[in-house]
């Protein structure tokens, strides 16, 4: 892995090699996941599905223009830096996918329809009409798969050393969807486990100016949440979903701000020993 510190963050960033293990990637294109804050001290881990908009050269972005990119529909604008200031904060490692969620969705069953879009939002997606198998799971094999496997890696170690981690994962949506107007700043989306989740909402709800939703403007019941449902849920870890408006955190300084914001609402919820055990 090669390792980088930006501007503005605390941490380094680590990127793997690309070699055949990706049949997709080639040389000077994006990695398929980096990790960040790796020597975190935090038992938590930080997961940022829809991180990047990148495509590998081979794909010619699907087939999509430019400006395309810059929309909800190819990345969680933003969510990049959230996730980051946000390890930054907690002092946890983070994995962070490295490629367009229009290639292939991380957080999606693969055998659902979104996984491989043919359509998002209105924009049809000419490179993924009338996939075959073959061209499906070679993007497994370059995408999908490694970015799993390091978030599995990461939990394993935590388990080496005998913690049981939290996971929360790190989303941004678009303020308006389908012609609706999204009131909340923050959506905390969650299932089974309400360990974190209804003690984060009530902290927000004593909060003037901050609206927060409870499984708004999405569901952690909804059968699509896939990265959580397979790595947490699963094992019984402590975990939650949070979704960021995009207007809020789409440039570094409403990064920052978010992520305190967060970590404000987190730090004492987390500080608690107690959380750190399956749920049975």
């Amino acid at each position: 892995m090669s390792k980088t510190k930006e501007p503005g963050y605390k941490h380094f960033q680590n990127y793997p090699s690309i070699n055949g293990e990706y049949p997709l990637l080639g040389p000077g294109d994006p990695p398929p996941f980096m990790t960040y804050n790796d020597n975190g001290k935090a038992p938590v881990l930080l997961v940022a599905d829809h991180a990047s908009r990148f495509f590998p050269a081979g794909l010619n972005q699907l087939g999509l223009a430019d400006w395309v990119l810059e929309r909800h529909v190819a990345w969680d604008i933003g969510s990049d830096m959230l996730t980051r200031f946000l390890a930054d904060r907690l002092d946890s490692p983070a994995v962070l996918a490295g490629f367009s969620r229009l290639i292939v969705d991380p957080n999606r069953k693969l055998d659902a329809p979104s996984a491989f879009t043919e359509l998002s939002d209105g924009i049809s997606i000419p490179g993924n009409i009338g996939l075959d198998e073959t061209q499906k799971a070679l993007r497994v094999q370059s995408f999908f798969k490694p970015y799993h496997d390091a978030i599995t890696d990461k939990l394993n170690a935590f388990k080496q050393r005998g913690i049981v981690p939290a996971v929360i994962s790190v989303h941004t949506c678009t303020p308006v969807f389908e012609h609706v107007v999204r009131p909340w700043h923050i959506g905390i989306l969650w299932d089974k486990d309400p360990r974190i989740s209804q003690a984060f909402i009530d902290h927000f709800n004593q909060v003037e100016d901050i609206c927060i939703g409870d499984n708004e403007p999405y569901s952690g019941r909804h059968p699509n949440d896939f990265t959580i449902d397979h790595h947490a849920e699963a094992a019984g870890l402590p975990h939650m979903g949070i979704e960021v408006r995009q207007d809020l955190v789409n440039d570094m300084d409403g990064a920052r701000k978010w992520a305190d914001i967060l970590a404000n609402g987190l730090e004492d919820i987390l500080a608690d020993d107690k959380l750190y055990c399956p749920l049975v």
